[in-house]
């Protein structure tokens, strides 16, 4: 019985169930690189199912069955796509899977954001009544900007469409878009757009797309939500314009690193939403991207064993 290696404590029953056939090895909690590499050389897996930490090349030359390695969600950086492309092995992800569950965690740190939820959830509970005082920000009729038109930026514009926002758009992979969805380019995102989401995956041509010198060009007062990749950022540029009330707040669910430690520079700072990267953390986004993580494994698994 050949076996798959699954970098996390578990896996969708549902999923488990496809892989009935094979024995499924789970790496824990929170496993290491180096905790991978280990049950790689222990089991020699024919695939990887990445949930977290990353898969290097060290754990796919410890593992000389290893045919694929499918990524339990739709982001692919945590994976050495070069080292797999080099030595045959298939990089797989479950796009799509947990559209609906990151894109309403987007509206939930929009909408947080304009209507400065958590601080006035945090005043009322001190006993505070700001009616006479507090004015939020209206989002009918305002411009949403999306970096990414992939699965989870175009449900995304769905709802801020439904809410009568204009909705402008960068994506140069992106096709068919429609009609309340106008193309634009990266410029036009940054001067015209009173909220930026992202939505794409991180590459090495992207990282900290957003910084100081883009962030200058926003509008004054803009709204920035990220449930992509933290990498999409430079941190240290968005506290400072968050601080000089460049940009109005700012809704995150992913970061530079993490998990974040006690003492990050957001934690505590007045105009930051944090959540900790659980945009696709629902039950139905467990199940459908463990599902879809196993049926790719053994699509592809199936594909190289078919006769020629």
């Amino acid at each position: 019985m050949s076996a798959i290696l699954v970098t996390g404590a578990d896996l969708a029953p549902q999923a488990l169930e496809l892989l009935e056939e094979h024995e499924v090895i789970f790496a824990g909690k929170t496993p290491t690189e180096d905790d991978v590499v280990a049950l790689c050389a222990k089991h020699n897996p024919v695939a990887i199912i990445v949930r977290y930490s990353k898969v290097g090349a060290a754990a796919m030359d410890a593992a000389p069955a290893l045919r694929v390695i499918s990524k339990h969600g739709s982001g692919t950086d945590t994976i050495d796509k070069p080292a797999a492309k080099a030595r045959g092995i298939e990089v797989v992800a479950a796009a799509g899977a947990n559209a609906a569950a990151v894109a309403e965690q987007a509206l939930a740190l929009m909408l947080a954001c304009a209507k400065s939820v958590v601080s006035l959830d945090a005043r009322m509970h001190g006993g505070h009544w700001d009616k006479a005082t507090h004015k939020s920000l209206e989002l009918g009729g305002r411009t949403v900007g999306l970096v990414g038109l992939g699965a989870i930026g175009l449900r995304f514009a769905r709802m801020a469409h439904a809410l009568d926002m204009r909705v402008i758009g960068f994506d140069p992979f992106a096709k068919n878009l429609p009609d309340y969805v106008q193309a634009v380019d990266l410029e036009a995102i940054w001067r015209d757009a009173d909220v930026i989401s992202l939505h794409c995956p991180l590459t090495e041509d992207n990282r900290q797309l957003v910084n100081a010198g883009t962030l200058a060009t926003t509008r004054r007062g803009v709204i920035l939500v990220n449930t992509a990749r933290g990498g999409l950022i430079d941190e240290d540029a968005l506290l400072a314009a968050v601080k000089s009330g460049q940009v109005l707040a700012a809704g995150l669910d992913s970061f530079a690193v993490e998990p974040m430690v006690a003492g990050h520079p957001f934690q505590g700072e007045k105009g930051f939403v944090l959540s900790p990267h659980i945009g696709g953390v629902t039950s139905d986004a467990y199940v459908n991207m463990g599902v879809a993580a196993a049926s790719n494994a053994l699509e592809v698994l199936a594909k190289q064993q078919a006769p020629a």
